[in-house]
């Protein structure tokens, strides 16, 4: 049986009794039989703050049965998604720092999903990837998705592969002119594929942005040099997206070194990718998610 945490609390006396709280599988367990009223809590051990024996039994409880979403969603004070059941960090940096697949912090969070899952996004570039050879906008038979879901995935090592999640992804295609941003939404999820691994979306891209003014398609692209400034996934390349481009099947769309979005033929060779994927909701998280103190895969 899997124990998560232990801790213990002693008393300032000879004689005294020793009480563990212990955390297994998803509940907290504690016997306390004390000599006299003066004891106090050592918490040192189990890297939390408490030094009273109620708050610490509410700590290790929290610590117990907290999922990693609603750790990031409370610790990013995030609100939730007005056009999905979703949770978006925003901002020009927000603390969504992430480990995986080694100690560095080169992943960051996009979302976390009402499913208790949590969509990550590499920081670091895959350069000059073609999206399909064929020039055909269609990821569920891009030649970009059978080599990331293929020899990419399967060179993880076996931890980061349990880790990591099928999941639904939307791959509709959307077009400069949609000045909805819940109508690309619903454009986006209007196709869907499952699998692993894949890549953002045109939509996404848009609401990792703080801007209200920056909020569409259309607004984005026309006020890319002020709406670049309050999104954490602009990073000065050409970056391929998800989202197919709606008015010739031969484009998809791309984030450009300027920031801005626009499409560009299927089969392009210039072009980086930013891999996505969604972590499993059984995973349990620990830091703050900031540069320095990522959120870490216990």
């Amino acid at each position: 049986m899997r124990k998560d945490k232990i801790s213990f609390i002693k008393t300032n006396l000879i004689s005294f009794t020793v009480v563990g709280l212990i955390c297994v599988g998803i509940g907290v367990y504690a016997a306390v039989t004390f000599p006299s009223n003066e004891v106090f809590y050592d918490n040192s051990s189990s890297g939390l703050k408490s030094t009273n024996v109620k708050g610490a039994i509410d700590e290790l409880y929290k610590e117990c049965t907290q999922t990693a979403a609603d750790k990031v969603i409370e610790d990013g004070q995030l609100e939730k998604d007005p056009y999905e059941c979703r949770y978006f960090f925003t901002g020009a940096n927000p603390n969504n720092y992430i480990t995986f697949i080694g100690p560095i912090a080169d992943w960051r969070i996009i979302s976390v999903e009402c499913d208790g899952t949590i969509k990550i996004m590499s920081t670091s570039d895959m350069k000059n990837q073609v999206w399909d050879t064929y020039r055909i906008n269609d990821w569920a038979n891009a030649s970009l998705n059978t080599y990331l879901n293929g020899k990419y995935l399967n060179g993880l090592d076996s931890t980061a592969q349990s880790q990591i999640v099928s999941h639904d992804w939307g791959i509709g295609a959307v077009t400069e002119l949609n000045n909805d941003l819940g109508g690309q939404v619903n454009d986006e999820n209007s196709k869907k594929w499952n699998g692993k691994v894949a890549l953002a979306t045109v939509s996404e891209y848009i609401r990792t942005n703080s801007n209200t003014n920056c909020n569409t398609y259309r607004k984005f692209s026309y006020n890319y040099s002020t709406c670049r400034k309050s999104t954490w996934m602009f990073n000065g390349m050409d970056w391929w997206t998800l989202s197919p481009y709606n008015g010739d099947s031969h484009y998809v769309n791309i984030v450009d070194t300027s920031g801005t979005i626009g499409e560009h033929f299927a089969d392009d060779k210039r072009i980086g990718v930013h891999v996505v994927v969604y972590l499993s909701s059984n995973l349990k998280l620990s830091g703050s998610g900031t540069q320095s103190d990522p959120y870490t895969i216990k």
